[in-house]
């Protein structure tokens, strides 16, 4: 993605931790696909590249979506929300997988009277998808 303004990044407003959370969107159905987190150096790699970079908290490091897996989520639009510090990007998701858990999306579960109910399938065994399963 080209842009001409230098200065859009300064209009972010990273979290104390330098997070902004990032809602990763369908663009072709809308559905919420998943959520998680940018620092600076992610939000304007996936600008420079127009695929999905994300920094893991729990692994304290930048991260391709789809480095592993194969599953890239291709960027077609970024939109920032009025206060500056939430994200979502318009995707398209390579392979058809999200989640790690081997299903479209990170939102597979409906809390339903018994409880939480699984309401999409495993699309591919996550063993069969990542090197440590």
């Amino acid at each position: 993605m080209e842009i001409n303004d230098d200065n859009w990044i300064n209009e972010v407003t990273f979290s104390e931790a330098g997070l902004l959370p990032a809602i990763a969107q369908d663009a072709s159905s809308g559905r919420i696909l998943m959520v998680a987190f940018m620092n600076r150096e992610a939000l304007l790699r996936t600008v420079e590249t127009g695929v999905a970079h994300y920094w893991s908290r729990s692994r304290g490091k930048l991260w391709r979506k789809g480095e592993e897996s194969g599953h890239e989520q291709l960027v077609q639009d970024v939109q920032l929300d009025c206060d500056g510090d939430v994200i979502t990007l318009q995707i398209e998701q390579r392979g058809g997988i999200a989640c790690h858990t081997g299903r479209n999306s990170c939102f597979f579960r409906s809390l339903t009277p018994d409880g939480w109910q699984t309401t999409e399938p495993i699309l591919k065994d996550p063993g069969e998808i990542y090197a440590d399963g």
